[in-house]
């Protein structure tokens, strides 16, 4: 079986990896020459735990190629996958310029019977869409030929992607014909030979079910974010509020911690985005608002306890960060509350001194000098006159506190992700602020 996957970013080269690990033909085309040169050479552009080594393997078994044409590749496959981006646009919705070009192209140079799925996240009637502009393509060439649209929405992980692939809590298809469904449950098949877990539904079902299982997720963050912040006022410990709500089978424990804020490339976007799709319908989306409202404040809110130790007055302070990407195992950056975090403290007159273990190359292509960049996690912390946990990387847990001791002009350390016993700091004689 020949598949091919438009789109080498964060989806599209996860998803054709891991299809090719499979033992499928798989074929992942770009219209950036430079990238697809690098990954035929075995450089990869982003980092995702495993997958370098996936993307080599399958290459040395002539399993996983790359090519920047996508009109060549269109004879030998019936299934087409399009995992390029779609961007927010200034309001907010979806930019699905990509999807379109993508559609376009097969539209004018498909020969037989195609299926185009939709992997991209996109908005409800989207491919509805696409079957229309491939349907002008065909009709420009006075041809008829047959074709199928599916949805397949993505839900990996940062960090976790090759695993959520290759062993899925479910996957779901949208088709609106028996050859499409009958398609894509044998490319499934073989990842659930004892227990297949394929939701099929309809298309505008697949759409929203990515759209609403995002925004989901997003909503229980700022809700927590939202309790801790009033346990803070009553004294109440969200630590315990979190135990004693997530033990309830209704409601669970996943997505209950509090922390300064989500970011990333999904959840900033699909809640932006769902926002707007209900606006063009004439329907007001108040809980998403609130969400939206809420980790934007979030965000600000480790600034706000870093200037209240201070009295107001960071100028000349030296502000050391633990962690810059949105979350560990990833070096994404995009939305990544240290960005907002960046930017206030700049303005305070502070001087910042940050460490990531992964993502300082992508801070420095975004920040350029306007901070300093750590070698390691205890010299960010040298002559400091405050500490921020803003990322929850392992190799913070469990730090040297005598070297923080002798290294920090004032040992302060303000948690944003909840990491350490506040107990313990107590014990330690350590000044520590935490969220909730």
């Amino acid at each position: 079986m020949k598949i091919v996957v438009v789109g080498t970013g964060y989806v599209g080269l996860v998803t054709g990896t891991c299809f090719a690990e499979m033992g499928i033909n798989v074929t992942c085309v770009d219209i950036d020459q430079s990238k697809i040169e690098n990954l035929q050479k075995g450089i990869i552009p982003i980092y995702e735990p495993g997958l370098d080594e996936m993307v080599l393997r399958n290459q040395k078994a002539k399993r996983l190629h790359f090519s920047t044409d996508l009109k060549s590749c269109l004879n030998d496959t019936e299934i087409i996958f399009s995992a390029v981006g779609t961007p927010p646009d200034e309001d907010g919705s979806a930019d699905l310029k990509y999807v379109l070009d993508v559609a376009r192209t097969v539209g004018s140079h498909m020969k037989n019977y195609k299926l185009l799925v939709t992997k991209s996240t996109v908005p409800v009637g989207t491919a509805q869409i696409v079957r229309q502009v491939i349907q002008e393509e065909l009709d420009k060439r006075n041809v008829s030929i047959e074709f199928d649209i599916a949805s397949n929405p993505e839900f990996l992980k940062e960090g976790t992607a090759v695993a959520d692939f290759m062993s899925p809590d479910r996957v779901v298809v949208g088709v609106d014909s028996p050859r499409a469904e009958k398609l894509m449950s044998r490319l499934y098949k073989p990842l659930f030979l004892n227990n297949f877990r394929v939701i099929f539904m309809d298309i505008p079902s697949a759409e929203m079910t990515k759209y609403a299982a995002n925004s989901m997720l997003a909503t229980r963050i700022s809700f927590m974010n939202d309790i801790a912040n009033l346990c803070e006022l009553v004294g109440a410990n969200v630590n315990m509020v979190r135990k004693g709500i997530g033990a309830d089978a209704r409601i669970g424990n996943k997505f209950l911690y509090p922390g300064c804020g989500y970011g990333g490339s999904c959840f900033p976007k699909d809640v932006k985005a769902l926002i707007k799709t209900a606006e063009q319908h004439g329907y007001n989306m108040q809980v998403l608002k609130a969400v939206e409202a809420v980790n934007e404040a979030q965000k600000e809110l480790l600034f706000k306890k870093l200037s209240a130790k201070f009295n107001g007055n960071l100028k000349d302070k030296t502000i050391a960060f633990w962690g810059l990407s949105f979350k560990p195992e990833t070096d994404d950056m995009r939305e990544a509350p240290s960005l907002t975090l960046i930017e206030k403290v700049l303005q305070a007159g502070a001087k910042i001194k940050a460490y990531d273990p992964i993502a300082i190359h992508e801070a420095y292509r975004r920040l350029g000098d306007t901070i300093v960049y750590a070698n390691d996690m205890y010299d960010a912390v040298v002559d400091a006159d405050a500490l921020l946990l803003v990322t929850e990387w392992k190799e913070f847990r469990i730090p040297s506190w005598d070297v923080l001791r002798k290294s920090m002009k004032r040992l302060l350390i303000i948690d944003g992700r909840n990491i350490y016993d506040p107990i313990q700091m107590k014990e330690l004689n350590i000044e520590y602020s935490r969220i909730g």
